[in-house]
């Protein structure tokens, strides 16, 4: 076998090799969706890529002769580190040929650039938060990639667990709801239980729903920063969303959201909570199978082919949630999921996604188990403490 090196990325052939690893990695998973490769050339550009503008990263390439074998990202996330108060490094885009002694030298590669940063500790896989993609799939891998989560061979685990000190941090879960199964289109056949406590929810309190406004779509849009960034401040691993960032998630999702499923709830004409489900356009897009190095518009013409012509998506995902603090534990998280799973099946929407969700978090999974949902997805977040360099 060929001596084992790994490189950081210093050119441009380099830079293509990182690029192009996942297409190598998942080339015969059929569960992976190949990304447009324009978005994942941009994603790790910070010319294009606003979450980048705080983040100091370093790419690196396992090498087995002239043969890449695989991937990661050592960077600090400042923004994380200033508001959860901590000293932490981070790896990522940890993508492997099946491979131990490369992974465990890819690890290496990453443990040793993050120590020369003097954090005190290593977490990962994310690239590059709980605002974008995070964990490592270690349940569920049989089921399709969708929409802004990440994929992973079943080897990966093995690898990041016997390289040595890394231990859980948090398992976050995605539930899913099978629309079919409760009938489809049909709403009446939703779990009467379900219906009951959203109606009481409903009375009990004065709630009104309404849906996303796109005629004053800026306007929508900073109501969801002002409670999500509120909402979320005490989560596990949360990083607030900067202006930057929000006006480009902004611009990326318009496009694809569907106003008749983005849910408000208001009370005395204050907005108190969100529910934003996306449509899940990997299924289109793993029809258009993308290849690096395309045109973008050819990948972009054969994306809307199969999303708006060829056939619409059947998946959402309730991406995102958010309830003002001081309204909480009066069921405004189940109303939010109540009305997005009723109004996705009346659009036709029957595989619901709803998470990630955090596995501490006790009143919102049990939301999920009240919709008769199923945890069937798990991503792991891995945590190993270090000992500073040597001066």
């Amino acid at each position: 076998m060929n001596d084992l090196s790994v490189r950081p990325v210093t050119s441009e052939v380099e830079l293509q090799s990182f690029l192009r690893m996942p297409w190598e990695v998942y080339k015969d998973d059929l569960a992976w969706c190949p990304p447009l490769w324009k978005e994942h050339v941009h994603f790790f550009d910070p010319k294009h890529n606003a979450e980048l503008q705080h983040i100091d990263f370093e790419k690196f390439v396992a090498w087995r002769g002239d043969k890449t074998v695989g991937t990661i990202i050592a960077f600090v996330n400042h923004a994380y580190n200033d508001f959860q108060e901590a000293n932490t490094g981070w790896f990522g885009q940890f993508e492997t040929l099946d491979d131990r002694e490369a992974a465990h030298a890819l690890l290496g590669a990453a443990e040793e650039w993050v120590r020369s940063k003097g954090v005190d500790k290593l977490m990962g896989p994310a690239t590059f938060s709980t605002n974008s993609e995070i964990g490592l799939l270690v349940e569920g891998h049989e089921h399709p990639q969708t929409l802004l989560l990440p994929h992973a061979r079943t080897y990966t685990q093995g690898f990041i667990e016997s390289y040595g000190g890394f231990q859980k941090a948090m398992d976050l879960w995605i539930w899913y709801f099978d629309g079919q199964k409760w009938g489809g289109k049909k709403i009446d056949n939703l779990p009467q239980k379900v219906v009951r406590v959203a109606e009481k929810i409903l009375q009990r309190r004065n709630f009104t729903i309404r849906i996303a406004d796109m005629r004053h779509f800026t306007h929508e849009v900073e109501k969801v920063k002002t409670i999500y960034n509120q909402a979320w401040a005490r989560n596990w691993g949360f990083v607030p969303l900067d202006e930057k960032e929000v006006d480009q998630l902004a611009a990326d999702m318009k496009d694809m959201l569907d106003p008749d499923i983005v849910i408000f709830v208001e009370l005395d004409g204050k907005t108190i909570g969100f529910g934003l489900p996306l449509p899940d356009l990997y299924q289109p897009l793993r029809k258009a199978r993308c290849k690096p190095g395309e045109p973008h518009w050819w990948q972009l013409l054969r994306l809307i082919w199969h999303w708006k012509i060829a056939g619409k998506t059947t998946g959402i995902r309730a991406w995102a949630l958010g309830v003002l603090e001081e309204y909480r534990g009066l069921g405004v998280d189940a109303l939010l999921y109540y009305e997005m799973v009723k109004r996705g099946l009346a659009r036709g929407y029957f595989d619901i996604e709803m998470g990630w969700t955090l596995e501490n978090n006790d009143s919102i999974n049990a939301v999920g188990k009240m919709l008769d949902a199923e945890a069937y997805k798990t991503y792991r977040v891995y945590e190993k403490m270090l000992t500073k360099a040597s001066s």
